[in-house]
């Protein structure tokens, strides 16, 4: 019986001979749907040569996000896209969206077994019930890598900034540059952990640094416009010297209207996070004051990394240390 050719590989995948010889000499553009057709094709035809790894092309990266309206992931997903664009056409990183207070339905979507997967990255809030979808999918062997913040504490590596030290820099800063003394009020989402870092490096700051200037209140945003707003004005009646303002988590767009409505004249010093339209425009007019950028085009960069790392595409070993955070200023734009 003659040796098989890439005829007859075509013929058995339903492929065009061009497509054959694409995939058994590793010259990528070929769609990996096509490129397993191909290598079970020449498997079973018992081609007489060394095939590509089955795995090559078809290494499924899966990105799973929240809150697809706010810039902050807007830009981190449109990170992964770019950086997407510059590996191996075969390798895919596939960028989804969840409700990020459902977390029954992101635990199903981590647990999905509809399709392969190479690794997974997640970019989600923690809870019992995600976290334990976590462990389960890790404990199968799914590498996973968290950015952002982490959706489970056992498990998986993190990628992000140093959050406990992001809250020290804004109690820092307010401290030492607040306008006036006076009652400090701060904002954030409790349902991520990395919020109730900034928030105890921002208390920590303040309890080891006693002054006339203090960190008073708490606010649950939950990264709300309309909730963060009335926040902020009953922060405002119920301290009329306030003289410090910072938001740990997002809807800085709502808390700048307030300021801007209601406490123009009053100079309260305002930190917050994530570089926007709407934190620059008020960084330029003095409405706010320090931005803290949590850089999420380096948090993809890195999190591509050490997965591509830990399924064995690269052995260059990623830098461990917490990604740097940009802070800032008016003058800085």
């Amino acid at each position: 019986m003659s040796k098989p050719n890439y005829r007859d590989i075509a013929r058995q995948a339903g492929v065009g001979t061009a497509t054959v010889e694409r995939v058994l000499n590793g010259r990528g553009g070929v769609r990996p749907e096509l490129v397993e057709k191909v290598i079970i094709a020449a498997r079973a035809l018992d081609y007489p040569r060394k095939l590509p790894d089955t795995h090559r092309g078809l290494l499924r990266i899966e990105v799973l996000m929240v809150r697809p309206e706010t810039t902050f992931y807007q830009r981190l997903s449109a990170a992964f896209e770019r950086i997407a664009a510059t590996l191996d056409p075969l390798v895919i990183v596939h960028r989804s969206f969840t409700e990020e207070m459902k977390p029954e339905e992101i635990a199903r979507r981590i647990l999905s077994a509809g399709l392969r997967r190479a690794a997974l990255i997640l970019a989600v809030p923690s809870n019992p019930v995600i976290g334990a979808a976590v462990e389960k999918v890790s404990a199968q062997g799914l590498p996973v890598v968290h950015v952002v913040t982490r959706a489970s504490e056992r498990t998986g590596e993190f990628v992000g900034i140093d959050n406990y030290a992001a809250g020290r820099t804004a109690a820092l800063f307010i401290s030492r540059m607040a306008r006036r003394t006076g009652p400090v009020f701060a904002i954030c989402h409790p349902i991520y952990q990395v919020h109730r870092d900034r928030i105890r490096g921002f208390s920590d700051y303040f309890l080891e640094h006693p002054d006339a200037t203090s960190f008073q209140c708490l606010g649950f945003g939950l990264d709300e416009e309309h909730l963060g707003a009335e926040l902020l004005s009953s922060a405002l009646r119920m301290y009329p010297d306030l003289a410090g303002l910072y938001n740990a988590g997002g809807g800085n767009s709502a808390l700048i209207n307030v300021l801007r409505r209601q406490a123009r004249e009053r100079g309260i010093f305002f930190v917050g996070h994530e570089l926007t339209d709407y934190t620059r425009s008020a960084l330029q007019d003095g409405v706010m004051d320090v931005v803290l950028d949590q850089a999420p085009e380096a948090q993809a960069r890195r999190s591509l990394d050490l997965v591509l790392r830990r399924i064995g595409l690269t052995e260059i070993e990623p830098d461990q240390a917490p990604i740097r955070f940009i802070t800032i200023t008016k003058e800085g734009l």
